[in-house]
C-alpha cells in the first residue's frame, strides 16, 4: 500500500518503521523535516515537508500527533492532508482526541469523498517500539478490512468498537482505568513506606494475585527508584482526563474518582512534573 505517516514522536516514528519494513511504501512527515529525513534514512521509506506532499499518492493516511489542534492543522488548509488525498483514499487518526474531533472530521472527510477512522493505541512507546499496540477503531467493517494490512504491523490487537467515535470513547475507558489504577499504587505504595514494608518484596508479593496489573509489574519497581521517564507524560494524561471529564459531563455521567486523579496531575504540572510519565502520581504524596 502506498501509505503516509504523519507524525513521528515517540509513537509514529517506530510504528511508520513497521510499515515500511512490512514491504508498504511510506512516505513520512514531520513538523521537524531533519527527524524525517532521519527516519527515511533509517528505514529506507520518503519524507516529505508538508502533509500535503506526503499523502498526495496515499491510499491511507496515518496521523500520530499531540492534540486536536495538531490534528487540524496537519488536515486542513492548502498544505493539509485533506488538500491532497484523492476519492476513495482513507485517513486513519491514531491521535487521542476528543469525541467531538472525530465526528467533525468524518464529516470534513465525507464532503471529500474520502473515508475518515479514529483509531486511537494503548501500550505506549514501548508497545508502539516493539509492534504490540492494541488499537480500537471507530469504523465500519468494511473501512477495517480495507486499512487492516496498514495497522497490522505495529499491532497485537485491533477492535472494532463501532462507528467513528466509538474508538476515542473506548480511549476514555482506558485512560480512567489507568488514572485509577496508578492511584491506588501511589496510595498503597505509601501506606508500605510508612510501615517500613520492602517494597520490591511488597510488588513481588502482590503482582502475582488480585492486585496485579500491568501498572505494578512494569511501573512499580521504577516508583520505587523514583524513576519517572518512562512512557506516557503527565501533561498528555491530563488532556485525556479532561476529555473522559468533558465526555462524561455530555453524557450526565460523575466520574468522582476520575475528577480527583485529574486534579491530582494538574498539582503535579504545576510542581513542574508535567513531563514525567504518569506513574509519578505517587508524588501527590511528597
Amino acid at each position: 500500500m502506498n501509505i503516509a505517516f504523519i507524525g513521528l514522536g515517540v509513537m509514529g516514528y517506530p510504528m511508520a518503521g513497521f510499515q515500511q519494513r512490512a514491504g508498504h511504501n511510506v512516505c513520512v512527515y514531520n513538523r521537524t523535516t531533519a527527524k524525517a529525513q532521519k527516519w527515511a534514512d533509517e528505514y529506507g521509506g520518503d519524507f516529505a515537508e508538508t502533509p500535503a506532499k506526503a499523502s498526495h499518492n496515499a491510499d491511507v493516511v496515518m496521523i500520530c500527533v499531540g492534540n486536536d489542534d495538531d490534528v487540524r492543522s496537519v488536515i486542513y488548509g492548502e498544505d493539509g492532508v485533506l488538500s491532497a488525498l484523492v476519492k476513495g483514499a482513507t485517513i486513519v487518526d491514531h491521535t487521542t482526541t476528543s469525541y467531538e474531533l472525530a465526528i467533525e472530521l468524518q464529516q470534513a472527510c465525507n464532503n471529500k469523498e474520502v473515508a475518515f477512522f479514529d483509531a486511537p493505541v494503548s501500550g505506549g512507546q514501548a508497545g508502539a517500539e516493539g509492534g504490540v499496540l492494541a488499537v480500537m477503531m471507530g469504523a465500519t467493517e468494511a473501512g477495517l478490512s480495507q486499512v487492516r494490512p496498514a495497522i497490522e504491523p505495529y499491532a497485537k490487537t485491533i477492535t472494532l468498537m463501532g462507528d467513528v467515535g466509538a474508538g476515542q470513547m473506548t480511549k476514555m475507558v482506558n485512560q480512567i482505568l489507568i488514572g485509577g489504577i496508578l492511584q491506588g499504587i501511589s496510595e498503597g505504595f505509601t501506606l508500605a513506606r510508612k510501615a517500613n514494608l520492602d517494597l520490591p518484596k511488597v510488588i513481588d508479593a502482590i503482582s502475582h494475585g488480585a492486585a496485579g496489573s500491568w501498572q505494578l509489574s512494569n511501573r512499580g519497581l521504577n516508583i520505587d527508584k523514583a524513576v519517572f521517564d518512562y512512557g506516557f507524560a503527565i501533561d498528555w494524561m491530563c488532556k485525556d482526563l479532561g476529555f473522559c471529564l468533558d465526555a462524561a459531563k455530555s453524557l450526565g455521567v460523575e466520574l468522582p474518582n476520575t475528577q480527583f486523579v485529574s486534579d491530582r496531575y494538574k498539582e503535579l504540572q504545576v510542581k513542574g512534573h508535567n513531563r514525567e510519565d504518569t506513574s509519578a502520581l505517587i508524588k501527590q504524596f511528597d
